[in-house]
């Protein structure tokens, strides 16, 4: 936290020298030009509009999308008052440099923010700067949450036991699923006490009705520990999920997921419009790619493939092929070498994939023709991955959900692992980008896609 104010502290000071600098030319630096206060009173705002925006608070930090735009609303909020103040006081304030310094001063706090929270999320990785967790709950719902927080360790959690009906008859030495079991129901502020744990995550358990939890919070909050309810309804996420009042009662509202209406259409123009002016960018690009893959290898250009999209309807998916001619005829005699996840087929050492279709698949190039059907309307930008019709006889129920939306060039399976993720995984992740989509978090997407390609994790 102190780091973040200092950072914060030098990009606005950075930014009021540039920007007076620029306005004013560098001898108005001097002290016979330049009132000084100028200069140091944006650091000082500064920071006082990210306290006023609450961007410092913890929930709102390191992880999601709202740390940013609570800095973004600060700027907002400063650009407001300096104005209002300018005008109301008669202030001679330079508009050079108001215009120049508040746009720097933001775009550093967030490039800083950005690289302080991605140093953060490497360290966690490697174990440090977590917070002690214990899951309290039914065996199941704490092996599904263990799972999902020994997969994305750089949320900071670290799990040192778990607390089930009746724990506290079992040995003392016990484990389950490889956690120890520290105690019963009853015994939650004990382990707090006796282990400094940081957090209690409690699931749905009909053990802890509502009096029980009340009290639960009471005796918490004696300790440093926080506590944390995990809904019975998982994968929600953001703005769908509001706690509203309700006959006195603080009950969990589910919104319904705007898959129609003017989201639907703002997304379809964003994906078309930004589609089409990357193929005209790109166009040199492609026709490079076009003739290398042409003189290298016999057989056409493109692959095309039959996908199933949108309300379950088929289209004709276009890639740069990376296998030699013939590729499809050719799996059923590599069947017993599958490297995939059960339903889709993969294999890292593919002897049907070219040399230059290596290249191709570890930097996603293959995928560049697919901006054709994103704008023939059969694709999104950022999606679920497109399902041949053969995976799809496979699906179960929870699958159908994807064909609300349309697939994606990328999406969560791309940047969560691709081809290395178990299908349990890739159900997951494909429903909660269908129960969650927003434009927001389909940029976030796109922006976490460069990584993904730069590292290749699952690209074979």
């Amino acid at each position: 936290m102190q780091r973040i104010v200092l950072a914060d502290v030098v990009c606005a000071l950075a930014a009021a020298v540039a920007g007076y600098t620029l306005r004013f030319g560098s001898d108005s630096l001097s002290p016979d030009h330049v009132p000084f206060w100028v200069i140091a009173a944006l650091p000082l705002t500064w920071v006082g509009a990210m306290l006023v925006a609450r961007s410092y608070e913890q929930r709102f930090l390191w992880i999601g999308a709202e740390e940013f735009r609570r800095v973004f609303f600060a700027a907002m909020l400063m650009l407001a008052a300096v104005g209002t103040v300018s005008w109301a006081l008669k202030l001679d304030l330079a508009r050079g440099f108001v215009i120049v310094a508040l746009p720097l001063a933001t775009m550093a706090t967030l490039l800083t923010r950005y690289a302080m929270r991605s140093w953060l999320h490497r360290a966690r990785r490697r174990g440090l700067y977590t917070q002690t967790a214990v899951l309290v709950g039914h065996r199941n719902g704490v092996a599904a949450l263990r799972t999902q927080i020994e997969r994305e360790k750089y949320h900071g959690y670290r799990v040192i036991g778990c607390l089930l009906p009746g724990g506290q008859h079992l040995p003392a030495e016990s484990l389950f699923n490889g956690v120890p079991v520290l105690g019963g129901l009853d015994d939650v502020t004990a382990v707090v006490n006796r282990f400094e744990v940081d957090t209690v995550a409690v699931l749905p358990c009909p053990e802890l009705d509502g009096p029980r939890l009340r009290r639960l919070g009471w005796e918490l909050e004696k300790t440093q520990a926080e506590l944390l309810l995990a809904p019975a309804v998982t994968e929600i996420v953001g703005p769908r999920v509001r706690i509203r009042p309700v006959c006195g009662l603080p009950l969990l509202h589910m919104e319904k997921p705007e898959l129609r209406g003017v989201r639907r259409l703002a997304k379809e123009t964003v994906d078309r419009s930004s589609a089409a002016l990357a193929l005209f960018l790109m166009l040199p690009v492609l026709l490079v790619l076009a003739a290398v893959i042409g003189l290298t290898s016999r057989g056409g250009v493109f692959f095309r493939q039959e996908r199933v999209g949108r309300d379950g309807q088929t289209f004709s998916m276009l890639k740069f092929r990376s296998m030699v001619a013939g590729a499809e005829q050719m799996t059923d005699h590599l069947a017993g070498e599958n490297d995939g996840n059960g339903v889709l087929f993969k294999q890292r050492t593919d002897p049907r994939v070219t040399r230059i279709g290596k290249v191709l698949r570890r930097y996603s190039l293959d995928e560049l023709p697919q901006l054709i059907n994103v704008v023939r309307g059969d694709m999104s930008l950022v999606g679920p991955r497109p399902p041949l019709p053969s995976e799809v006889e496979r699906y179960g129920f929870d699958m159908h959900r994807r064909f609300l939306v349309k697939p994606g060039i990328t999406g969560l399976w791309q940047i969560s692992g691709r081809s290395d993720l178990s299908w349990d995984d890739s159900v997951r992740i494909d429903v909660r980008y269908v129960e969650n989509w927003s434009l927001t978090f389909d940029f976030m997407i796109l922006w976490k896609t460069l990584g993904a390609v730069v590292r290749g994790s699952g690209a074979y």
